[in-house]
């Protein structure tokens, strides 16, 4: 019987929460601890895993910590490399799991993690991080017991004030995400830069990121780098190998919030998915009527600029260093997808009642705004100001990046101009 031990940081210390218990994935059922149970701060690490004495189906189980763990390619790889079925995630989870999004570490009975510290990486690792794509990232995820979603090649790294990268080893936490560029579309970086300024000036909250050049410029030279907005240094972080040590704050995608398998992230049939989003936070955000409007500057900033991949897995909630209160996180993983020939052009959310980018109109943001009990005239007053300003705050964004050595910002900036939603949607309300 494999014993999988989970615990959660709070107020920067990791609290034991429960187990998971089971010999595979068919048979596995997470628990929380008595102990836990019955303290004064027990919180349930997800909405969808609410506080009960009883072992919760395997299928929650699984959708929860599945959740917690890379897609796609990139897990085929870690599986590949850590010598295990792709289709395992207790395996998986058991080697990833010091390091998860949010504060959740996961440790199994028997595995001796190394202590906690930060290897120097050299100029040398870094550029072959850019260059090698997915393989060097999956080595570096599995030296560091790293779990990071999404399906793309990309490794969560520390930021020194000394402008060094290192790799967090044992339970060491990171600061940034940093992807490769090369190994997905061209131009993928400016394009996401291009995006999440825009959506800044939208009044979108974004973390900040920068491009990490390792040699002239080229695709395979460079990597984006976005701070966690999930890690947070303070005056009383402890030290470690004289850098100073990140808090964990907790986060989960909606996908896990939702209890919906990562598998259903986009919604092919309607399932109300925007309008379940609303509610989650109706009833549990700190400040639901700010997070209300952000979800819905959201939605209509995915279909202004082409992006198709905004599904749940993309958006996520925020708690606080106590786990006494959470909120709708900043954006990220915001980008055109409909200027590349291989984009979907089905949106990965239901507007109204059509996900087929081309048949959204503005009746169907209405529609929306009516199924998610949102206020009409509030909404669509939102609605029409990003509508007649998105141009403007794109060409404002563009500017800056191509002053900052984005060459091709320019470029991309007239694609989504003219190919994202915005084209579709400039009739006046």
């Amino acid at each position: 019987m494999r014993i999988l031990h989970i615990s959660i940081e709070r107020n920067g210390i990791q609290v034991p929460v429960g187990i998971i218990r089971g010999n595979m994935p068919e048979d596995a059922a997470f628990q929380y601890d008595p102990l836990y149970l019955k303290s004064a701060y027990a919180v349930a690490i997800s909405l969808s895993l609410p506080l009960q004495a009883e072992s919760f189906s395997v299928q929650k189980t699984a959708c929860y910590f599945e959740g917690l763990l890379p897609e796609g390619f990139s897990r085929r790889s870690v599986a590949q490399y850590l010598h295990t079925d792709e289709d395992n995630y207790l395996s998986i989870l058991s080697g990833l799991g010091r390091e998860c999004l949010g504060a959740v570490q996961v440790t199994e009975d028997g595995f001796q993690s190394e202590p906690a510290h930060y290897e120097k990486l050299s100029g040398k690792e870094v550029k072959a991080l850019a260059e090698e794509g997915v393989s060097k990232s999956t080595e570096l995820v599995t030296k560091a017991h790293l779990s990071l979603t999404g399906a793309s090649g990309k490794v969560g790294l520390y930021y020194g004030n000394d402008h060094q990268w290192y790799l967090p080893k044992g339970t060491a936490p990171s600061t940034h995400i940093v992807k490769q560029s090369h190994i997905r579309l061209r131009d993928i970086i400016t394009n996401e830069q291009l995006c999440l300024l825009t959506a800044e000036k939208a009044g979108l909250t974004i973390p900040h990121s920068f491009i990490v050049n390792t040699g002239n410029g080229r695709e395979d030279e460079i990597l984006f780098a976005t701070e966690r907005y999930d890690r947070r240094i303070t005056a009383s972080s402890a030290v470690l190998d004289g850098l100073p040590v990140p808090f964990r704050l907790h986060q989960e995608d909606m996908a896990q919030a939702l209890g919906i398998f990562g598998s259903h992230k986009y919604e092919t049939e309607p399932h109300a998915y925007f309008s379940r989003m609303c509610q989650l936070i109706r009833e549990n955000s700190d400040r639901p009527v700010e997070d209300l409007e952000s979800l819905w500057k959201l939605l209509i900033f995915h279909y202004l600029c082409g992006n198709t991949d905004g599904h749940i897995k993309n958006i996520s909630l925020l708690y606080n260093e106590s786990l006494s209160g959470l909120c709708l996180s900043p954006v990220y993983d915001i980008i055109s997808t409909v200027i590349y020939p291989s984009g979907s052009r089905d949106m990965a959310l239901f507007i109204g009642s059509t996900n087929h980018f081309a048949e959204i109109t503005k009746q169907n943001f209405i529609e929306e705004a009516h199924k998610a009990k949102l206020n009409i005239r509030k909404a669509m007053q939102i609605y029409q100001e990003m509508l007649r300003s998105f141009a403007f705050h794109m060409d404002e964004s563009a500017a800056e990046l191509k002053a900052a050595g984005y060459l091709h910002a320019d470029e991309i900036k007239e694609k989504i101009l003219t190919e994202g939603g915005y084209a579709h949607l400039q009739q006046k309300f």
